[in-house]
């Protein structure tokens, strides 16, 4: 090719190039979980995917449960102009202030993770928290697990988190109609602490737990090891809850936990972001992205080799 076409070429190439770099845009990616969660690493990989592949630039940030600091990201990002904002709710009503502040300023602002209707986001991508809660009670009553009279231990990391409280009012609904009582346990959002805590409970109450709902990832995905310290053979207490860690998969696969929940954390923060961008366009969402599935030993190795990067 002579040097001034291939000179003409290249200059054609860097004008289409840089009207492309110059849209791109600014997007806050805002968690209420810790970076110590294994689940919440999970749902970062989606959002640096997206960042990866649209080459919009995508700022993230965790608060492990802290609504000040959470509420404080929101404004910075509405302060810095962001083109969107995608973040999960750390607590009912938490957001309601933030979110119409985002909406005043002209930002779309996407709810992840943990949804919370009395907030005015633009759009909710994740699951039902309300009915994980009450698939979870209801698997355990249909797989006759549980009967009236028993009683079901429900551990969670955070107590009063948006997600406990969600699931909770999902597993009283099949619960409390059947006499079939249940207690709710403060676990931690630090792992070794959790096995501490849950062991010490389980020791102390293990003649009276039929089975156990994990209201969370963490707490989960500690069962194996909990159980081998108590003494508890897999299968033994029928256990559910979330699944979206390979110390759950694994334990599904296992038979220390009979069906778990996997959440589509990495496809959650990507059609987030997507929505988001969809929005800073000028196309109002109008819907929400309701994502996750329920498996049990026959489908976990799906997820394992999913978590595993397989």
């Amino acid at each position: 090719m002579p040097r001034r076409l291939a000179l003409l070429c290249a200059g054609a190439l860097l004008a289409i190039a840089l009207p492309i770099a110059a849209q791109a845009k600014t997007f806050y990616w805002i968690s209420h979980g810790s970076p110590a969660d294994p689940v919440w690493t999970y749902f970062l990989a989606g959002a640096k995917q997206w960042a990866t592949d649209t080459g919009n630039t995508v700022n993230t940030s965790f608060h492990s449960g802290d609504v000040p600091s959470h509420q404080e990201a929101v404004r910075a990002a509405i302060a810095a102009k962001a083109d969107g904002i995608v973040t999960s709710s750390p607590d009912p009503g938490s957001l309601v202030a933030v979110a119409k502040e985002a909406n005043d300023a002209g930002i779309p602002i996407i709810n992840i993770n943990t949804p919370d209707p009395t907030a005015s986001f633009d759009a909710y991508v994740g699951g039902d928290n309300v009915v994980f809660g009450r698939n979870w009670a209801q698997y355990l009553v249909d797989k006759g697990l549980v009967k009236s009279g028993d009683f079901v231990w429900l551990p969670v990391e955070v107590p009063g988190a948006t997600y406990g409280v969600q699931e909770e009012e999902g597993i009283k609904s099949v619960f409390e109609p059947l006499g079939i009582t249940y207690e709710v346990t403060d676990a931690t959002l630090d792992q070794a602490e959790i096995i501490t805590r849950m062991t010490d409970y389980l020791t102390a109450n293990r003649s009276k737990v039929k089975a156990i709902i994990g209201l969370g990832d963490l707490v989960t995905g500690s069962i194996k090891r909990v159980f081998d310290q108590v003494g508890v053979a897999p299968g033994e207490i029928p256990v559910v809850g979330w699944g979206n860690s390979l110390d759950t998969t694994q334990e599904v696969l296992s038979g220390y936990v009979n069906a778990a929940q996997w959440q589509d954390p990495q496809a959650t923060s990507y059609v987030g972001l997507s929505l988001a961008a969809m929005a800073a366009s000028k196309i109002p969402p109008g819907f929400d992205v309701i994502t996750g599935a329920l498996y049990e030993k026959d489908t976990a190795q799906i997820y394992d080799d999913i978590l595993a990067g397989k």
